[in-house]
């Protein structure tokens, strides 16, 4: 393992779901402007052994990526998310582009079609999974505009068999299973287009560590009682067919962003972050 002060330096971050886990990114993409810097076995956070991760450059943005997909023996979902966003805190990452499957429960969607949530609503057991900052987390923009708009940018360049939707709320729910027809009707009740185990507790990580982020997401099947009944075959083919498009799109949309992302961006998202309003009392 490096030790923590090993970590390199970088503004932007990327974090592979499902949708890229088949390939070797961003190596394995024919992308104008990459370069690989160095590839790391993970670093020894609070939290346990991060995963690997890839230091690479796009036309001066440098970037940290890895893969958030599975579950790693041994490793809670919680620790986890917490060693990556670790790292990234360390490394001074602002800005954190990530991407995903998911199951739709809006039955206007259909399998291979690209949405970019707006919005979420928490059904995990993960709400409190923090880095200990104390940080005061603002959610009323969970997502960031900018990094939304790169990923639109790119999809709509790039659309792939399926359709863009630029709009979409996400329900977090915990896995490994997934969710009953009960389960997944009350999600629509409460307005729920997608349905996944990703955003929490990204979001409020890479909130609490002052970074915006933001989500592309492939949908990879309809969740249980929506339409019809999902084929693990489908979803093994369309993750295998549709991965070097998910790869190119992440690049696409980084290659989008400025270079130097600034201190407080117009998007707000760093200032949806506050010190806390709560105190240990003492003396009592």
């Amino acid at each position: 393992m490096y030790a923590p002060n090993n970590i390199p330096s970088a503004d932007f971050a990327i974090i592979g779901g499902s949708s890229t886990n088949s390939l070797r990114f961003p190596e394995a993409i024919d992308f104008p402007g990459v370069t690989v810097l160095e590839t790391y076995p993970g670093w020894e956070t609070p939290f346990g052994p991060s995963p690997a991760f890839v230091l690479f450059d796009l036309n001066g943005r440098r970037t940290l990526t890895c893969v958030m997909h599975g579950w790693r023996p041994g490793v809670k979902r919680a620790d986890a998310s917490r060693q990556i966003f670790w790292v990234f805190q360390q490394a001074g990452v602002k800005k954190v582009l990530s991407e995903g499957g998911v199951g739709a429960i809006n039955e206007l969607l259909r399998p291979r079609d690209l949405v970019i949530p707006h919005d979420y609503l928490d059904f995990s057991m993960r709400k409190d999974v923090d880095l200990g900052t104390g940080y005061l987390l603002i959610m009323r923009q969970p997502f960031c505009p900018e990094l939304r708009r790169a990923f639109l940018k790119a999809s709509e360049e790039l659309p792939g068999q399926g359709r863009v939707f630029d709009r979409s709320k996400y329900v977090v729910t915990d896995g490994r299973h997934f969710e009953s027809p009960a389960e997944v009707q009350y999600y629509r009740m409460a307005g729920g287009d997608v349905i996944g185990q990703s955003v929490a507790p990204e979001v409020y990580l890479a909130r609490e560590i002052g970074a915006c982020y933001a989500r592309l997401e492939l949908v990879v099947n309809y969740a249980e009682g929506i339409i019809t009944d999902w084929s693990h075959q489908e979803l093994k083919d369309i993750f295998f067919e549709e991965s070097a498009l998910a790869g190119r799109r992440l690049l696409m949309a980084l290659a989008a962003l400025p270079e130097k992302p600034p201190a407080v961006g117009e998007c707000g998202c760093a200032e949806l972050r506050k010190t806390t309003l709560l105190r240990e009392r003492t003396g009592e």
